[in-house]
C-alpha cells in the first residue's frame, strides 16, 4: 500500500471524546477533551491534557481534582459545546441545561446525563510547551444502572458512546467484532463465545421492541 509522508502532527485517531468537569460551586466548568486515556491499573490512573490557556487548566491547577464524564451520541451537541466555548464568557451548565450531581470524594460537579462518571484526584502534573497532562488517580466510578444487566455486568455497548476522530465525532459500533483474546481462543470456547454474542443480538432486538 503506497503513503504519503506528511509533517509531524497530532494524528493518533480516533480519540475518546469526555466532559471534564472541574472547580466548585457557582465556578464549576465544563471542557471537552479527546486527549486523555489510561496509563496505570493498580491503582487505576488516568490523565487529561489541557491547554495552558484554557479557563479549566486554572480550575484543575488549583484544586487538583477533576471528574471525566463520558459521553453519547445523545450529548454530541453539549460536548461540541463545551469544548468550543469557554466558561470565562458563559455558564455552559445553563446554556446546555446540564445537571450538576455531587461526586462522592472529590468537590467538584459530576455530570447527571453522563452515563459514567470518573472521579480524579491530581497526583502529578507533566508541563510541556502548549498543553499541561493533569494525572490523575481514579477514586470512584458512577454508572447509570440501566447500563447493568442481570447478571451484574456493565454493558458500556448500550450506552452509545462516542469518539473523535480528525474534527468530527463518530458514534461507536454497537456490536462487537471480537474481544481481548478471540484469535487464540480453543474451539470450544470460541463457540461459547459466540453463542454468548447471539443471545446478545436477541437482547438487543428485544429492547429495540420494547422501546419503539
Amino acid at each position: 500500500m503506497a503513503k504519503k509522508t506528511m509533517k509531524p502532527g497530532t494524528m493518533l485517531n480516533p480519540l475518546p471524546a469526555v466532559m471534564v468537569s472541574c472547580g466548585e460551586g457557582e465556578d464549576a466548568n465544563i471542557i471537552t477533551i479527546g486527549w486523555t486515556g489510561i496509563i496505570n491499573s493498580e491503582p487505576p490512573i488516568t490523565y487529561v491534557s489541557v491547554r495552558k490557556s484554557r479557563h479549566s487548566h486554572k480550575l484543575i491547577a488549583e484544586s487538583g481534582e477533576y471528574v471525566i464524564n463520558l459521553t453519547t451520541e445523545k450529548l454530541v451537541k453539549e460536548t461540541d459545546f463545551c469544548g468550543v466555548k469557554s466558561g470565562r464568557d458563559l455558564n455552559k451548565w445553563t446554556e446546555m441545561n446540564l445537571t450538576k450531581e455531587p461526586a462522592e470524594k472529590v468537590k467538584c460537579p459530576m455530570i447527571g446525563e453522563s452515563p459514567v462518571n470518573l472521579e480524579c484526584k491530581v497526583i502529578e502534573v507533566k508541563e510541556y510547551p502548549t498543553h499541561d497532562m493533569f494525572i490523575g488517580e481514579i477514586v470512584n466510578v458512577h454508572a447509570d444502572e440501566s447500563l447493568f444487566d442481570e447478571k451484574g455486568r456493565l454493558c458500556l455497548d448500550q450506552a452509545g458512546l462516542i469518539s473523535y476522530s480528525h474534527g468530527e465525532y463518530f458514534g461507536l459500533k454497537r456490536e462487537p467484532l471480537g474481544k481481548f483474546g478471540y484469535s487464540i481462543m480453543k474451539p470450544k470456547t470460541r463457540k461459547r463465545y459466540e453463542k454468548e454474542l447471539a443471545q446478545k443480538r436477541r437482547n438487543q432486538y428485544r429492547k429495540k421492541k420494547r422501546d419503539r
